[in-house]
Formats: structure tokens, sequence, C-alpha cells
């Protein structure tokens, strides 16, 4: 199968789309989607057949259509998997249209894409049976002052789809609060802090109500800004249930991420990713290829469900370094293909 990917940036913060890639070269051939020549991945040829430079999902859905209409003419691509929070909307709301350019995609709905909405992720919890932590909804300096005056620090400060601080007083706070509303506006939510272990699960669902794949590991070390940087893999039968419950009650299509804090034996949600963690191919590793399910679920082919894996895998995440040309950087800039 002939696939487009995205995200190929892998730096500090890595995007999932050179681990879906890795998941996928044996049985396909790969495009990349970049919408920065900056992106390593756009100069790695072990990785992609060839990189096109994407127009930036704020264009619009004509700039989109326009882009992917000339690069299948040109390559043919069978099938699209976005990896970014950011492009998700756009595949999602105009998946109809794409998939009539004989595009095919493996997406969640965009009400189940709504779902990821911190100040929905209470109510959700609720009917999974998880705890999620105390959430405040604001819309400015004054309502944030009350929340501060009747909590402890450390609290976090949430965008409602990107970005996250935590903080430990009200001017950090402050300073967190204007940093992303400017970015990313409102609401903004303020959120107690809950102590724990890191746990997250990965899986995907096949849009019938069945969790066809899903691994789970618990965090060792992360970056700064709260990367994985080492972990390990877990069996937790409660998470794994809560996984299962999720997909069956939004009946979600494709790729997800839980990412949850265990507290002894509670388990707090705190984010839901309609998307491949930057840690897939672990997964892929330890025998749960998850990205060639969601390309099986595409062409309506029969899935053996994959649940099981074994335990005490540890992943480790490392840099690396390659030389490259500079007029490759510049054909990318000024094609839009390399």
């Amino acid at each position: 199968m002939k696939v487009a990917v995205s995200g190929l940036n892998n730096t500090d913060n890595p995007a999932p789309g050179i681990p879906v890639i890795k998941s996928l070269q044996k049985k396909n051939s790969l495009i990349g989607f970049a919408y920065n020549p900056n992106e390593p991945g756009s100069y790695m040829p072990e990785m992609v057949d060839k990189t096109y430079l994407m127009p930036y999902p704020s264009l619009g859905f004509e700039e989109l259509k326009t882009r992917l209409l000339e690069i299948k003419e040109k390559e043919n691509i069978e099938a699209i998997i976005p990896n970014l929070d950011a492009e998700l909307p756009l595949y999602i709301k105009y998946a109809k249209e794409i998939e009539d350019m004989g595009i095919k995609l493996c997406l969640p709905s965009y009400d189940n894409f709504e779902l990821r909405n911190k100040n929905k992720l209470d109510s959700l919890s609720k009917k999974l049976n998880i705890s999620y932590p105390k959430t405040y909804e604001i819309g400015s300096i004054s309502e944030l002052e009350k929340i501060i005056d009747k909590s402890k620090f450390p609290l976090m400060v949430k965008g409602n789809y990107y970005k996250a601080y935590m903080v430990e007083n009200k001017e950090s706070a402050i300073e967190s609060f204007y940093n992303i509303s400017n970015e990313w506006g409102f609401p903004i939510l303020i959120q107690e802090v809950v102590k724990g272990e890191e746990i997250n699960l990965v899986g995907v669902g096949d849009g019938n109500g069945e969790l066809k794949g899903a691994v789970a590991i618990k965090k060792l070390t992360t970056t700064e800004i709260g990367k994985i940087w080492t972990g390990v893999t877990i069996a937790n039968e409660r998470l794994m249930q809560i996984a299962k419950d999720f997909i069956k009650l939004t009946s979600w299509r494709g790729p997800f991420e839980l990412e949850c804090i265990i507290n002894m034996n509670q388990i707090y949600m705190i984010e839901i990713n309609p998307r491949f963690p930057a840690w897939v191919y672990f997964a892929t590793e330890i025998g749960v290829n998850l990205p060639q399910m969601v390309l099986d679920i595409m062409q309506k082919k029969e899935i053996k469900q994959k649940l099981e894996y074994p335990q005490n895998k540890m992943y480790i995440r490392y840099t690396g370094e390659f030389v490259t040309d500079f007029t490759d950087f510049i054909k990318l800039l000024s094609t839009k293909e390399l």
C-alpha cells in the first residue's frame, strides 16, 4: 500500500511520524508529509521515498485539497495517516471529500475528537468509572485569582486543546495563563496536581466498538517537557478495561493514547490523544504493530485482536545525528518536494 505519513519532526519534542513509518516499512511504500523544511524526517532517505511540504492547517481545506490532488496525481497515494493534533480537525471534518479522491483514512468522528477537550474529560471519566483531577474552567485573571486563593500549589494551567504548565506560585500561574490564552485562546483550565506514577496506553479501535490492539507502559524518565525518555511495559488489567470501555462507549475508529496517573489502586485520567504517540514503535517492536492495524482497518481486512505482549520490556529513546547536503533543504523549500 502507498501511504503518506505526517509528523516528521524528530527532535527533543518528537512527533509520531518516524515511529509510524518504521512500523510500516516492511509491507508498504511510504511518502512523507512535512509542514516545515526543518523536520529531520524529510532528509532520512531510509524512511520515505519522497517528502512533500504541506500547507499549514490554518489555511483551510481548499489549500489541503489542492495539495492532495497534486500529490495524488504524482504518487497515487492510497492512504494517509495524519499524526498531528493541529491537522486532525481538517482530515476528520472533510474525511468524505478526501476518501472521494481515492485516499483512505482511519479516523474518529468529529464528536469523538472533541472528547480530547480537557473540559469534557470529567464527564467522560465518570462514564468510564475512572477518576479525574479537580478542574476549573476559567476565562479571566480574576477567576484565576479566586481559584488560587482557595487552592494549594502546585497547580496545572492547561489549554483546552494544547499546552500545559505546572506552576508553583501566583506569578507563574498568571504568566502561564497569558502564554496559553495568547496562543490558543479560551477557556483555560486550572487543575489540581495528582501525584503518582505516569502510565500510558496506546491502542487502535475498529470503529465498531472493539479494541483491536493495545500496549500499556509506565514512564520511568521524561524530558523537561514531559516526553517519555525511558519506559517499561506493564500489565494493568484496570487500565486495559478502561481502554475497552472507552472504545465500546465511543465506537472510536483509529489510533488513540490514554495518559493516566496511578496512585495506589486509583487511576486518574489526564488526557486522551486522538492519534499515535511518539513511542508507538515500542509496541511494534514487542509484537503489536498498531500502525499496520490501522491500514488493515482501512482495507477492511480481518484483524486478530492483540492485547497481550511481553512484560518488563524497556523502551529507551536516544538522539542521533546524520549529515546531508544543504541543497536538499533549499530544494525542499523552493520546490516543496524532495
